[in-house]
Parts: structure tokens; C-alpha cells; sequence
């Protein structure tokens, strides 16, 4: 999600993209992002002024944020609000040498050229000097890419921008409009403990898979040391792989209505490969390579070799070797090929070593409440591009707290997780790490409930 800079960014972004291009198109032409206006305004002589005029809640996210809230009111999730900008571009320059046509053609060949904001694109802009303004933007991590389209507007809503909202003299003008910006809020929320039973479902296919569970219970958490169960039909093939997420593994053994898979046994790269969080598992059966037959030259009579001539000899082999270069590609293309399962939810889960729990830079403020820097290990690798958050619950009968922390930027793939903690009072916590949807398992004593892992703070 994005921070409060997210609707400016989107304007810098455009300004930036706009005047890399028409500078080379219209010397001297400039772009501003002022409100146009008639006379003495800080609208460029010649160039474009891109003004944001109205945002609007984004449909498609709309209904999304609604259940954020119990019913008393207490968070359970931080909110967040998706949003449409709404850009009008209005050109200025000499009428007599087209500076103002010109200039809109430059601007719409830029929109079309770069319809979405990478975040390279964002990047550039948060690090250009004039807009240090901007540094602490995060609108690069919003997992939804944002989007410039041009805007269709007729005439008489154009009419209606220019005398109610500006009442100046039109210009030449075209609308876009940027989406969505998801903008989430600050306010901290709690989280319950974790329900202890999960059930899903999954529709036929061929080969079926129709549970994947524990070997351990249909009611226990799936980590990287357990013994996985695979059941459906027609499972058993020559070469089968198990596919989660994206790594492809290899089970050890694997029978028409059963695979077992010990996923702490799977060779080194195949385990490395393997990501914590919620995502699809299917069984593979590799397509059987096929052969193609070679031509038959014993029937081929004496007299027909004899009268063959030796030119016709050369064209006859050239076209054999070309039937048979193109019969072993089909044969090599086939045998990548793949039979798929029909796709099952699948969850697994980390594991934190508590073991190698460090608080780090821990530091009192005030009003008895901490900060700090808490560093958690797990055992699954954590890419660059996963959601990481802490879950931090008092272990207390008086009035337990619980918060939520998202994970520090990560330059590489790594076990290693470091979160940002602030304004904790002391205490002991349980604590959980979620990657992708996927939480960490707690550890459970009898009837006292859950004991650990956990990390005192203060």
C-alpha cells in the first residue's frame, strides 16, 4: 500500500515523464502544475500545466475495506482507500507556429507510450532534486500498478470544468484520468489468536487432487518439516512432480491414490526454492516423449539405386535430415509438456527460530512506551517481493494488548526478517510472522493455551 504521497506522486511522476519529452519535441516548452488561470498565473508561456481537479473512490476497491471494524469500533486490519485521479492538461504557446497542437501530441504519444508507473519510473522522480519533497513516498511498493488512461469527455462536460471550476478563457485541453492510488491509514490494529481448524474444497479435474494435508492432522499447520499427504485419483505416473506455488518438487513416493512428500528431504534447490504463504499446489505428469519412425530404404529396388543420379542422392538426403531435424523438435517440444491436477489451496506455513529472536536498538520514550528493532529468523527463505508482518499479543489477564508491524524493505531473498517496533508498552508477547497470508504456528501447552514462540520487550 501507498502513504499519504501517493496522489502528489502521481502528479510529479507525470510532470516528470511529460517534460522529458515534449522539451525535445517543443524547445523551451515547460510543464507546471498550477491551477490555470487568465492572467498572471505561473502557467508556462509555452507548455503544458497538469492540474488534478477531482479524485474519486476507485470501484473496483470500493467495497473492499468495509469489515475493518468489530462491532464496538476496534480495528482488526488497517484500513485503506482506493482512489481515481482526475488530471485536465491544458497547453499553451503560439497559435500561428501550432506550439499548442504540437505540444498535446507530444503529451497524448507520452500517456500511450507509458500507460502504467513502474517503479523504476517512481523512483527516478523521488530521487530527482526537485522533488526531495517527496522522498518518503512509498507509492513504488503498492502491489497494484497505477495506470494513466485518457479520459473521454464531451463537450459539454468539458464546458462545465472550464466556467465552474476555473472561469477563465478556455485553452486547448485533454483529460486523463490515473488509478487506482491505494492510500492505507496509519492507526495501529490488534489481531486475534489464530483459529485452529482450516477446511477447503477443490473441483475435478484429471489426474484429481483432492486433499493435501499434514501427515501430523487435517487440523495442523503444513511447515518445512512436515510429511505432506497428497490424495486424490489417478496420481501415480512415471516422473510425477508436485507443483507449489512456483517450485516444482519431487515427491519420494507416490501411488494412484496417495503422494508422500517429506518435504525436509527434498534435495537442496528444490527446498530453496520452496516460499511460505498462501498459493495453489497441482500434480504433474510429464506428456511420454515421442518418436517419430525412420524412413524405410530396404525396399527401395537394385535398378533404383543404380539409376538414381548423384544429384538426386544429395536432394534425397538433405530432405531426410530436414524430416528428421524436425521430427526430433516435436519429439523434444512434447516432452516438456505437462498434464496438470486440477489446483488446490495451499498454505504453508513459517516456522521462527527462537532461538536467533534479537531486539535491537530498543529505546524507552516518554511515556513508558518502546521502540525498537526486532530481528526474527525463519525457515523458509522470504523473498524480496513478500508481505512480512509481525503479530505481537500480551501475555496477560489484564487488559492484553495485541499489535501489527510490516516488515523493513528487503534488498535480497533471505531467512532473515527485521521488524520496526514502536510505541510498545513492556511486556511479554507471543509472537507470530505472516508471509503472504501464511502465520506461523504457536506453540500449544495442554489446556494453558499457547506458550510460545515469545520476546520480551522493556
Amino acid at each position: 500500500m501507498s502513504n499519504y504521497l501517493a496522489i502528489a506522486t502521481v502528479t510529479a511522476t507525470l510532470a516528470r515523464l511529460l517534460q522529458s519529452a515534449i522539451q525535445l519535441d517543443v524547445p523551451g516548452a515547460k510543464v507546471t502544475t498550477v491551477r490555470p488561470e487568465a492572467n498572471g498565473g505561473k502557467t508556462p508561456e509555452v507548455g503544458v500545466n497538469i492540474y488534478l481537479y477531482q479524485a474519486t473512490p476507485n470501484p473496483a476497491w470500493r467495497n473492499y475495506d468495509l469489515r475493518n471494524r468489530r462491532p464496538k469500533g476496534e480495528l482488526i486490519k488497517q484500513a485503506q482507500a482506493g482512489l481515481d485521479l482526475f488530471y485536465i492538461m491544458t497547453f499553451y504557446g503560439n497559435d500561428i507556429e501550432l506550439e499548442p497542437q504540437r505540444l498535446l501530441g507530444s503529451a497524448v504519444r507520452t500517456i500511450v507510450d507509458n500507460p502504467i508507473l513502474t517503479p523504476e519510473m517512481i523512483r527516478a522522480t523521488l530521487n530527482h532534486s526537485n522533488f526531495s519533497y517527496l522522498a518518503d513516498s512509498t507509492l513504488e511498493q503498492q502491489v497494484e500498478r497505477v495506470t494513466i488512461v485518457p479520459s473521454q469527455m464531451n463537450t459539454e462536460e468539458l464546458s462545465k470544468i472550464w466556467s465552474v471550476f476555473f472561469q477563465t478563457p478556455y485553452v486547448l485541453s485533454f483529460a486523463c484520468q490515473g488509478g487506482a492510488v491505494l492510500i492505507e491509514g496509519n492507526r495501529q490494529s490488534g489481531r486475534a489468536l489464530p483459529v485452529r481448524s482450516v477446511q477447503f474444497y477443490t473441483t475435478p479435474s484429471q489426474p484429481v487432487v483432492d486433499q493435501a494435508i499434514a501427515e501430523a492432522g487435517a487440523n495442523q499447520p503444513i511447515v518445512a518439516d512436515s510429511i505432506l499427504i497428497i490424495r486424490g485419483k489417478r496420481l501415480q505416473a512415471d516422473r510425477a512432480q508436485v507443483r507449489i506455488g512456483e517450485a516444482r518438487v519431487t515427491p519420494q513416493e507416490v501411488s494412484e491414490k496417495e503422494i508422500r512428500l517429506t518435504l525436509s528431504s527434498l534435495p537442496e534447490e528444490e527446498f530453496k526454492s520452496l516460499r511460505a504463504g498462501l498459493q495453489q499446489l497441482w500434480v504433474l505428469h510429464p506428456v511420454v516423449k515421442l518418436t517419430s519412425p525412420k524412413p524405410d530404404r530396404t525396399a527401395a529396388s537394385e535398378s533404383d539405386q543404380t539409376v538414381a543420379s548423384e544429384s538426386n542422392q544429395t536432394v534425397a538426403s538433405e530432405s531426410d535430415q530436414t524430416v528428421a531435424s524436425e521430427s526430433d523438435r516435436t519429439a523434444a517440444s512434447e516432452s516438456d509438456r505437462t498434464v496438470t491436477s486440477n489446483a488446490i489451496p495451499f498454505v504453508l506455513c513459517p516456522q521462527i527460530d527462537k532461538e536467533k529472536l534479537e531486539v535491537l536498538d530498543l529505546w524507552e520514550k516518554e511515556d513508558d512506551l518502546y521502540e525498537a528493532q526486532l530481528q526474527v529468523e525463519v525457515d523458509l527463505t522470504v523473498s524480496r517481493q513478500q508481505r512480512a508482518l509481525l503479530f505481537l499479543n500480551e501475555r496477560s489477564n489484564n487488559n492484553p494488548v495485541g499489535y501489527i508491524f510490516a516488515a523493513k524493505p528487503r534488498d535480497e531473498h533471505s531467512k532473515t526478517v527485521v521488524f520496526p517496533i514502536l510505541d510498545v508498552k513492556a511486556g511479554e508477547y507471543l509472537l507470530r510472522v505472516q508471509i503472504d497470508g501464511a502465520e506461523s504456528p504457536l506453540e500449544v501447552d495442554g489446556d494453558n493455551g499457547y506458550v510460545g514462540p515469545s520476546v520480551a520487550i522493556g
